[in-house]
């Protein structure tokens, strides 16, 4: 009961979510409307793109050209001996953690400088400082390996076939501008 004055008592009724019985029903409650029918069944590659890019996102890889063509970026011997597992960035740069199989993260610990240098030459950024090298097993080869893909024609007045500097970077300059030119013929520019 709830005084308003010294003249009158009137009683109100407090309704809270928590003391309601299993008889009472709450009268807030949205109902709940039902899924719309489509008749029909989704292509599972809709949602597969989705569903793969939050799985390598969790992991730190923004881009999944790292982990799906790691045979052309590490070398077909040392992809048959390790596999990139997490990318972790921090302010003195990115860490690749890499699975290796036993024994063969000391070989590879070995060409660490190298294979860092080709994982940013393809990225095209310095995204990766460090490797960091976890012994494992690894699971069976994959069944679906990616066809390399073709190389785009350059314009001949495009600005990277004037540059004049390291052939590392060259190379990365070279491979941005094919790129960008496949893009721009794939979508009529």
């Amino acid at each position: 009961m709830v005084s308003l004055s010294n003249h009158e008592d009137v009683a109100i009724p407090i309704r809270s979510p928590y003391n309601l019985t299993m008889a009472q029903a709450r009268d807030d409650k949205q109902p709940e409307l039902p899924l719309p029918r489509r008749n029909r069944s989704e292509p599972i590659a809709r949602e597969a793109g989705k569903v793969g890019d939050a799985a390598l996102a969790r992991a730190g890889f923004r881009d999944p050209a790292l982990v799906l063509r790691w045979n052309e970026i590490a070398g077909a011997e040392v992809a048959r001996l390790a596999r990139p597992l997490r990318l972790s960035q921090t302010q003195s740069g990115g860490t690749l953690t890499v699975m290796a199989e036993p024994g063969a993260s000391v070989f590879l610990q070995h060409e660490t400088r190298v294979l860092c240098e080709r994982i940013n030459t393809f990225l095209g950024y310095p995204a990766v400082s460090k490797l960091r090298f976890v012994q494992g097993a690894l699971t069976a080869k994959s069944i679906h390996n990616l066809p390399p893909k073709p190389a785009a024609a350059l314009r001949p007045g495009d600005p990277a076939l004037r540059y004049q500097g390291p052939e590392s970077l060259r190379e990365a300059l070279l491979n941005l501008a094919r790129v960008r030119s496949s893009r721009a013929t794939r979508h009529g520019n």
